[in-house]
């Protein structure tokens, strides 16, 4: 009989010491359970005929509107305009207050010896099973960056689906994809899908992403983290852009090294990265999966914020984790109040893996007795439920179960992430960001 007992990291439940491990076990297998059914359920969905809901305004649907193309079949800005008149917001469970203050609210509440850094707003949209389980989680996930960036920064209100203020609903955004394609954004993506992608239940993933919002100006920027091994088939996955730019950096099937200095230098671990550059285009749990997309890669030695305290060599996937630390603690953040949590300026990082994607709100790290520090993502997830999502972070009881995520979890080879730098691109840069690419980093 075990004397003691503890605390289950992701439930709460307090359990003797030798139950344990078996218990915090349990949680994974169900979550492989669950990836098994939304998988299959998936796959029943794309082979059912797509039906995509009309939205019907002054007797016209976006069902109508023709595919929105440069060559002339259909004038730009009179798709633009009839899109933004026609876009229907999104409906979706609402948490009063927001879900990102109730989880502060409990995050305040932590052991001493823990320091988190949390997004502002973000809205916790869900897959509804009638509607988009299996195939969904990507639009989702883009809606809940739009949810951020429409509440915490006015230029980005300003130009997001045509200065709507609201998020819109999928087959909306589905239209402004297409639009973005039309316009010349990730040529290669959209080939991939045949420049079609509204009322199909296609799974996509951070290409498409950063597509739709570099469209409107924004500065989406993409990472891809995985083993050395697999950095060279990147480019050659379905889907990924390649085109004359990856001819460009391969000659002969080597690659040449580019040095380029950039913003993303400054979330890179503090050491030098020799890493070779190459272009891009890419996608735990449930609900649906994408084509893997390769990378294009910076190597410099970063810039890191003087309270950066990761400059070690990371291994594995801890390389991951050091990244989304110093990318939310990058100096612009807000320490009023209770200094265990901190206030981050930056936007939530789009996470992607083989299977899923969520969205990651912040990041918690824990000073432990031995002297190692342990980091614990946390995540925001179309496939829970929002309303008991909200009744665990009211409660104060369960809610680590939905949030949590430490460096065990991260059990799949290749990840990436979709964030946005702040202001708005235009002229030159903005031709620029129609090429998509990537920085790689080895895990």
């Amino acid at each position: 009989m075990d004397d003691y007992s503890s605390c289950c990291p992701f439930c709460s439940l307090t359990i003797p010491s030798s139950q344990l491990e078996r218990h915090a076990n349990s949680h994974f297998e169900a979550e492989d359970e669950q990836l098994a059914m939304d998988l299959e359920f998936a796959h029943q969905l794309a082979l059912a005929p797509s039906s995509p809901p009309s939205m019907l305004l002054n007797n016209q649907t976006i069902r109508d509107l023709p595919f929105v193309r440069s060559d002339g079949q259909c004038g730009m800005e009179e798709g633009i305009s009839s899109l933004v008149a026609l876009q229907t917001r999104t409906t979706f469970y609402e948490i009063e207050g927001g879900v990102t203050a109730l989880l502060r609210g409990c995050l305040e509440l932590e052991p001493r010896n823990t320091t988190t850094i949390l997004c502002g707003y973000t809205d916790h949209i869900q897959s509804i099973r009638s509607e988009d389980s299996g195939w969904g989680c990507g639009w989702r996930n883009i809606q809940m960056l739009s949810s951020h960036l429409l509440m915490q920064r006015q230029e980005t209100r300003d130009v997001l689906f045509g200065g709507a203020g609201f998020v819109p609903d999928i087959p909306s955004l589905q239209r402004w994809l297409e639009i973005a394609w039309g316009k010349g954004f990730d040529v290669a993506g959209s080939d991939h899908f045949n420049n079609k992608i509204y009322g199909l239940r296609r799974w996509i993933g951070t290409t498409e992403c950063a597509a739709l919002f570099r469209s409107f100006g924004l500065r989406a920027r993409i990472v891809d983290f995985g083993p050395k091994e697999l950095e060279p088939y990147y480019l050659s996955l379905p889907g990924s852009s390649l085109g004359d730019e990856v001819k460009r950096i391969h000659n002969g099937g080597k690659r040449k090294a580019i040095q380029v200095r950039g913003p993303m230098d400054r979330y890179l671990p503090g050491r030098s990265h020799d890493i070779n550059q190459a272009s891009s285009s890419c996608c735990e749990k449930s609900s649906c999966s994408t084509s893997q997309k390769g990378g294009d890669s910076w190597g410099r030695k970063c810039d890191y914020n003087s309270e950066n305290k990761f400059s070690r060599k990371s291994k594995g996937h801890q390389v991951l984790m050091d990244w989304i630390w110093n990318y939310f603690n990058d100096g612009n953040v807000s320490r009023n109040g209770n200094h265990r949590v901190i206030i981050s300026n930056k936007t939530p990082l789009y996470f992607q893996h083989d299977g899923h994607s969520r969205t990651i709100v912040g990041i918690q790290v824990k000073n432990q007795h031995n002297g190692m520090q342990q980091h614990t993502l946390l995540i925001l997830d179309p496939g829970h439920r929002t309303a008991e999502l909200e009744r665990s972070l009211r409660e104060k009881r369960g809610w680590q179960k939905f949030i949590k995520r430490g460096v065990h979890t991260l059990r799949k080879p290749q990840y990436q992430l979709c964030y946005i730098d702040s202001g708005i691109a235009s002229g030159d840069e903005l031709e620029l960001l129609k090429t998509v690419d990537s920085v790689f980093l080895e895990l």
